[in-house]
């Protein structure tokens, strides 16, 4: 029920995921209702629904859905991945919301102090024959935890290794630490002391601090910050890519020789845009709960919020919270 479209978006998403993927059986939790509305008369026998009297909207504070939203969408989706009647839970809602009942719910492992936010974002790297290719790397935390300290940023560290050992089968994904400039002098001490944690890690692959245009440079697999730095980095990177396009299609537009070029380039841009899609990196895991829990984009569409139910599948199918608890139960002893 989440996000800007809600179930216009969702159920469709759904819909062609079951279709796609004859392994996957999926859950509608929401206003049954609503959803009815834009299932097709008939439908895959894997597509059950589960009606919600209520739902999160994206004003509600986290602390009034823990004591008064208990029969949301959100809380009951999240509650069927508790129940072990569901794998995975994907939502477009409320993030402070969803970061709240998932913790309330799920709990995070013991030895993670807090759960983080981290996703995909475009990167340059090579491929197995040494040619350029448009790779990802992923970034944690996002805005989940703005004050983290040493030993926090060594648990993200090891989340997010997990997490690209199990997506790209990396067995040995290459930790870098968001920071101000590449020489040890700099940073503060908090990134100083959890690169001498990281770098004394034996599960991790830690090859020192990377600046932040290194993001896209391909130097790193997992790139480790805390919540304040991680989020503004986001949003910056989305601000820039927009005012890139926007300029983009104002030069084209500008005369008539402009235009005649957006036409001939016009191949080439689409080709661009494709590769660049922000839908093509959408959902976001909550790393350190015992459950796979995705964040879609609230203003995701069809093709998008479908992406997240694929890397939430990906997630549940390799068992990556078994994974990261495996992790963290070996930490004290590395």
């Amino acid at each position: 029920m989440g996000g800007d479209f809600g179930p216009c978006v969702t159920v469709p998403a759904a819909l062609s995921l079951v279709d796609a993927d004859p392994l996957v059986s999926i859950l509608l939790v929401g206003d049954s209702s609503l959803i009815k509305q834009i299932l097709p008369k008939t439908y895959s026998s894997r597509i059950t629904l589960l009606h919600a009297h209520d739902s999160v909207s994206m004003s509600d504070k986290p602390s009034r859905v823990l004591k008064h939203k208990r029969q949301s969408s959100m809380w009951l989706a999240i509650e069927a991945v508790k129940d072990g009647e569901a794998d995975a839970c994907v939502s477009a809602g409320n993030t402070g919301a969803l970061m709240a009942a998932g913790r309330f719910l799920l709990k995070t492992f013991p030895g993670v102090d807090r759960p983080a936010i981290c996703k995909p974002v475009p990167s340059q790297g090579k491929n197995k024959k040494g040619q350029s290719e448009l790779t990802h790397c992923f970034v944690l935390d996002l805005g989940a935890n703005i004050n983290c300290n040493a030993q926090q940023l060594l648990q993200f560290a090891l989340m997010g290794s997990e997490l690209a050992s199990v997506v790209d089968d990396n067995a040995r994904p290459r930790v870098g630490l968001l920071n101000i400039g590449e020489e040890d002098i700099k940073g503060v001490e908090t990134i100083k002391v959890a690169a001498e944690l990281l770098r004394d890690h034996s599960r991790i692959n830690y090859i020192g601090y990377v600046e932040g245009d290194g993001i896209y440079h391909g130097v790193a697999d997992v790139l480790v910050c805390d919540g304040f730095i991680g989020n503004i980095a986001l949003k910056s990177s989305e601000g820039a890519a927009r005012l890139m396009a926007k300029q983009l299609e104002l030069i084209f537009k500008s005369s008539v020789f402009g235009r005649v070029i957006g036409q001939i380039a016009r191949p080439l841009l689409l080709k661009w845009r494709n590769r660049f899609d922000p839908g093509r990196y959408n959902g976001a895991s909550f790393l350190g709960l015992q459950g796979t829990l995705v964040k879609s984009h609230g203003s995701a569409n069809k093709a998008a919020f479908e992406t997240a139910l694929v890397m939430a599948k990906e997630q549940g199918l390799k068992q990556l919270p078994q994974k990261i608890s495996q992790s963290f139960a070996t930490l004290n002893h590395s």
